[in-house]
């Protein structure tokens, strides 16, 4: 057998550019392998990452107990289908109802499919009680819960969904923390309301315990749906395995996803026994790859390794840490407005577009992202150390000051 071609990183690119879908305007790097909260490229440069695949590697990068779980279940079974049961699927079903206090899992293989479901089963139960077809769903502006059809159709940019309309119907969108703007859209055909307990793409813009709390009552007095996504906040990035638990507000449908896996593609929604029971039945809904032994090894591990590492704890200590540190950047920088964010969950709030920021620090070997054209986004790994944070700030700072210069 022939030793495979081994490219430089322009030739890669150009590959890509030609063999792939344009639908990324991808950096101009070729990541080939990480360790701990580190990447490195094919040409052997370091990057510390503060993206964490967008919110996804939070135990980091090759962790050995993780690699072991998905080695040895590759060894026993991958794919099984669902008209069987399998181990690994029950133990992180159980694990993910303890985690959560919810009642029923569905496990999917993205968030976006997550949110599809919940809003499948909103619909299904609001059926059951009038036989009815023209329920409406209430979204906030400015949301994001994924690129798929239904999932478009209650995202809140208007930018995402006009080349793809008509979109689903019956869709009606508010504000998120404008209690009245939910309640002026409500109506006798109102089944759900699903919003971003932390809106991500949106801009990091947490919502407040007294929205939801409100939110929740009203959903309690109409027998209304309440769904969070959770598929960005949640799994700990926030201090709390799931952002709703600060609050105490639980939700009838939650959707989770990116961390719940760490890197295998799974993700998964949520019912309380009430929703469960009265929605989604035999038939209902169904996927051909979701719930399979190698991303439910990957699920079932992940919640060990979050208990054992005490990696909420982590959180909790490192996110007010960084929080405090971007505090003193938008002190000392005037095109810094301001920061927000919860945890290892933080958006910094320029004044100027961070496209040349971002760039500037990906060239000195740091990753950031962006939540729009003018937010730094900052959702690390949930196992950096305080020590990473100063390397982090160390980076861009130096890049700020230079942007200040120029």
């Amino acid at each position: 057998m022939m030793d495979e071609k081994v490219l430089s990183m322009k030739e890669y690119i150009n590959e890509a550019e030609a063999a792939l879908l344009h639908t990324y305007n991808r950096y101009q790097v070729v990541l080939d392998k990480g360790d701990g909260v580190y990447l490195t490229d094919i040409e052997g440069k370091k990057y510390l990452d503060f993206c964490a695949g967008i919110a996804v590697f939070a135990l980091g990068y090759n962790n050995r107990e993780y690699n072991d779980a998905l080695k040895g279940q590759i060894d026993k079974v991958i794919h099984t289908s669902n008209y069987y049961y399998n181990v690994p699927a029950v133990e992180a079903a159980v694990k993910l109802k303890k985690v959560s206090g919810m009642d029923r899992v569905f496990f999917t293989n993205s968030g976006a499919e997550a949110v599809e479901g919940a809003l499948k089963a909103a619909r299904k139960y609001a059926f059951l009680k009038d036989g009815k077809t023209d329920h409406e769903i209430i979204a906030m502006n400015h949301s994001f819960h994924g690129r798929t059809f239904g999932a478009l159709s209650v995202t809140g940019n208007p930018h995402y969904r006009e080349a793809f309309e008509p979109m689903i119907g019956n869709i009606r969108f508010a504000d998120l923390n404008d209690f009245d703007s939910v309640l002026a859209q409500v109506t006798d055909k109102t089944c759900a309301i699903i919003l971003e307990t932390v809106q991500g793409e949106g801009g990091i813009y947490p919502a407040t315990g007294e929205f939801l709390k409100k939110v929740r009552a009203l959903c309690d007095e109409k027998d209304i749906l309440l769904i969070l996504d959770e598929i960005q906040c949640g799994m700990g990035r926030t201090g709390e395995m799931f952002a709703w638990q600060r609050y105490g507000v639980k939700p009838d449908i939650m959707t989770t996803a990116k961390a719940l896996g760490c890197g295998v593609p799974v993700g998964a929604f949520l019912m309380t026994e009430k929703a469960g029971a009265h929605s989604l039945a035999s038939g209902d809904h169904g996927t051909t790859y979701g719930g399979n032994p190698l991303a439910c090894a990957a699920v079932s591990k992940v919640l060990d390794l979050f208990e054992k590492g005490h990696i909420i704890d982590n959180v909790r200590e490192v996110g007010a840490y960084l929080e405090e540190k971007l505090g003193e950047l938008v002190d000392n920088y005037d095109f810094i407005e301001t920061h927000r964010g919860l945890g290892l969950m933080q958006g910094l709030v320029f004044s100027i577009p961070v496209g040349d920021i971002i760039n500037r620090a990906l060239e000195k070997g740091l990753i950031l992202i962006n939540a729009g054209t003018n937010i730094i986004r900052f959702v690390p790994p949930l196992v950096i150390t305080k020590e990473n944070v100063d390397e982090m700030l160390a980076i861009l700072t130096e890049c700020l000051d230079e942007k200040k210069t120029s």
